[in-house]
């Protein structure tokens, strides 16, 4: 008789996009959980918090100073307070339905500058297995304790987001190929990718229906893993003529023109083409200064009353944006902003972007600001801030990098990187076709079916 573990069940593919395909019973069952440490809680992830619609936000015409909708899906009803859950759980649970993974067998590794380590350690404490996140040792205080508190070990590598290849570096020389650990390698595996395209894409088609023309006119969002990004991928698949736009932080502008620097966005700006970043379906490359990030955050979170009294945004609107946002979702905001500027969209058309997380894992981030400012921040200095971040926002430092050369120049860079971290050229070049992404696209299906039978063994 087999003494194998059973995996803990978790959703599909399918039904992390429609919540509603889980059995009814099912569905009552995770809707009455109160433990936070709740295996069930795996099927809450989704964008729909209520099974039926996508957790969002419309941001009001006053703060943005554009006419056209500017669609924010909100990422901190996830569990783990960040949608990053979503890819660490279906990495994981494709390792367990194709790999033959079970709890106790490995150690699951995630590296990380933040959101994707918080989720690895959930999801993987979720499952039973052990978690150790590999993650620069300057983040913010509140990521380590999220962490901790989720029982994941810590192991920390030198400098801040600017410096993740180095966390890239520990994860290959000390575990990648080490038989007791399994890597959640979120900037090179494919379940990230399949993750966003079919589950944040399709929840983003279905969210910019509700307004407007129903059309997306561009999808913004900073690369990071460059996960979420390939939500783009999906949206040009139904509308070919919509814009994908990736952001920087203008202190490390490494897509932008090769830079690299130090910066304050957390879960972004990482220094490299990452190897699921599908370079062809990018259009433009925009730099958002990471102090305007950082001030946007201050303002969305404690300038409800200036918003309302010297915006003139409504009140109801202005206190709906509180708590939603850290520093990376005021970085998309703020690149939303230029991309309608840029493209001249007027009213009727639709931009979507994304809030990772929300303000609970940035107060020592505020503080930090605080202490730079050398005063206490007034109502005036919020007021200065909100004019000059949205509705100052301009169409400068943008680069469209939708030519040949411009392809050729992001896949070099991808090619130098990874063929480093051991992959062959001949895998590096096909991902400059678009038969690649379709055909890890199609696998989901395959995935799904292996998913479900692994769920039915394990009730």
């Amino acid at each position: 008789m087999s003494t194998q573990p059973s995996i803990i069940p978790g959703p599909t593919y399918a039904e992390m996009l429609h919540p509603l395909k889980l059995p009814r019973d099912l569905r009552e069952r995770v809707a009455a959980v109160q433990d936070e440490f709740d295996p069930l809680n795996l099927f809450r992830i989704t964008w729909k918090p209520d099974g039926l619609s996508v957790h969002h936000v419309v941001l009001p015409p006053q703060l943005t100073g554009v006419a056209c909708n500017i669609i924010v899906m909100l990422g901190d009803h996830f569990p783990s307070g960040s949608h990053k859950v979503g890819p660490a759980y279906a990495t994981l649970a494709e390792a367990e339905a194709f790999e033959g993974l079970r709890p106790g067998q490995k150690t699951i590794v995630g590296p990380s500058t933040g959101n994707f380590g918080i989720g690895t350690a959930y999801v993987a404490r979720l499952k039973g297995y052990r978690a150790l996140v590999v993650m620069p040792d300057d983040m913010s205080d509140e990521r380590y304790e999220r962490i901790r508190r989720y029982g994941g070990d810590l192991d920390l590598t030198p400098g801040t987001e600017s410096d993740v290849i180095l966390t890239l570096e520990r994860t290959h020389t000390h575990y990648m190929r080490n038989p007791e650990y399994k890597v959640l390698a979120q900037f090179e595996l494919l379940p990230n990718y399949r993750f966003h395209r079919y589950v944040t894409g399709n929840s983003a088609l279905e969210v910019a229906r509700q307004y407007g023309n129903g059309r997306v006119a561009a999808f913004v969002s900073a690369p990071g893993s460059a996960g979420t990004i390939a939500a783009g991928d999906e949206i040009k698949h139904t509308f070919p003529d919509a814009v994908v736009v990736a952001l920087e932080p203008r202190e490390c502008p490494t897509l932008f023109n090769g830079g690299q620097g130090v910066h304050r966005i957390e879960g972004i700006g990482d220094k490299m083409v990452t190897l699921i970043h599908n370079v062809l379906t990018t259009d433009y490359v925009m730099l958002i200064h990471d102090e305007d990030t950082i001030r946007g955050t201050k303002v969305l979170q404690d300038g409800t009353d200036v918003l309302v009294e010297q915006l003139g945004v409504p009140r109801e609107a202005a206190e709906a944006l509180r708590g939603h946002f850290g520093p990376s979702g005021v970085c998309n905001v703020i690149g939303a902003i230029k991309t309608a500027k840029l493209l001249g969209l007027g009213p009727g058309e639709n931009v979507v972007t994304i809030a990772t997380d929300g303000f609970d894992r940035y107060p020592s981030v505020m503080r930090d600001l605080e202490a730079r400012w050398g005063r206490p921040i007034t109502t005036d200095d919020l007021e200065l801030w909100a004019k000059a971040v949205f509705l100052g926002a301009t169409t400068q430092e943008v680069l469209d990098v939708r030519g040949t050369r411009q392809k050729q120049r992001l896949h070099e860079m991808k090619k130098a990187l990874w063929k480093h971290f051991g992959y062959d050229e001949e895998y590096l070049d096909r991902m400059l076709t678009p038969d690649f992404w379709e055909a890890e696209y199609a696998r989901i299906a395959e995935i799904d079916a292996a998913i479900a039978a692994g769920r039915s063994q394990a009730v």
